[in-house]
């Protein structure tokens, strides 16, 4: 087996491991609150279309991230408005989210399929750290929204486990009568949990298109919210263990544009249907084994509260 094949092959799985880390992430934290968010698809596409018009207009990474960031923060907005404030049907919701996300995408750009990037995320270097033999290729020289996942991975951690608010985010999810009792608003909660996850989002689709894949077309996020939706349910809702699931799907993501270096001849069409596959069969052997035992999900997911009923 090539050395250099098999660095590569773990890069790229490290980096694909990010950009669904941050969207399970953030799909993570809303679904704490007990919001359920359908609409990552459509968060990820806004994020990567508008990443990417800002950094051909204003030729600035850091801004174009920071761009995505508020205009997936804002979609996933109007998820919060009709589900937290006014009571909808959270599935139907997400999915609505998702169709407008996606068509919102493509007619904003339109104009901008085939150009050439304004600005790019590139690798950041750690100086000898870069150099060390399989670990420095590896994690020392990936582009900095990878460090930016695991930061973001190991503060909500901190936060869900070890604050106040974290403390109260998670009671939002798992009663909200009695979150509202203690005193805590849990519309403000929820509505500030849904707007971060889709800031997550949406910094995941900047780094399609910043980085990943430095370009803009039509269906670029190609269903990598759906399997950030599934990462969190494999996580149990535990953000170290949808981390490591990042990873195992990230690989397989990986295996699509690197198994050809290891001079193996197999289909590229079943080698993209593979994350899906795998998505599908985790989904079903968690559905089994939870006839078994409790689920790990937050009581209040899905539920809408008002506070007239309590």
């Amino acid at each position: 087996m090539n050395e250099a094949s098999l660095i590569g092959l773990l890069i790229a799985t490290v980096s694909f491991g990010a950009l669904l880390y941050l969207a399970a992430l953030g799909e993570l934290i809303a679904e704490k609150a007990g919001v359920l968010n359908l609409g990552v698809e459509g968060m990820m596409a806004i994020g990567a279309v508008t990443a990417f018009i800002a950094g051909v207009e204003f030729q600035n990474p850091w801004l174009a991230l920071l761009i995505a960031m508020l205009s997936g923060a804002l979609l996933a907005s109007v998820h919060g408005l009709f589900t937290v404030g006014l009571g909808a049907e959270q599935v139907v919701s997400g999915l609505a989210l998702t169709i407008l996300g996606l068509g919102l995408a493509a007619y904003l750009g339109k104009d901008y399929v085939g150009l050439r990037p304004g600005a790019e995320l590139v690798p950041v270097e750690w100086g000898p750290l870069s150099e060390l033999p399989w670990v420095g290729p590896i994690f020392f020289s990936q582009a900095p929204v990878v460090y930016i996942a695991l930061f973001a991975g190991i503060a909500a951690s901190l936060v869900l486990s070890r604050t106040r608010l974290g403390l109260a985010l998670r009671a939002a999810g798992e009663s909200a009568s009695s979150t509202d009792s203690a005193g805590h608003s849990v519309l403000g909660l929820r509505l500030s949990a849904v707007a971060t996850g889709g800031a997550l989002a949406g910094a995941s689709g900047a780094y399609l298109t910043l980085s990943i894949t430095p370009q803009w077309a039509e269906g670029l996020t190609a269903g990598r919210g759906w399997i950030a939706v599934a990462l969190v349910i494999f996580g149990a809702w535990r953000p170290g263990r949808v981390g490591w699931g990042a990873l195992l799907f990230g690989g397989t993501l990986a295996l699509k544009t690197r198994l050809q270096t290891f001079g193996v001849d197999f289909s590229p069409i079943i080698l993209s249907m593979l994350p899906y596959v795998l998505t599908l069969l985790i989904l079903l052997i968690i559905s089994v084994r939870a006839r078994k035992r409790p689920s790990s999900a937050p009581a209040a997911l899905g539920l809408a509260y008002r506070r007239e009923e309590r």
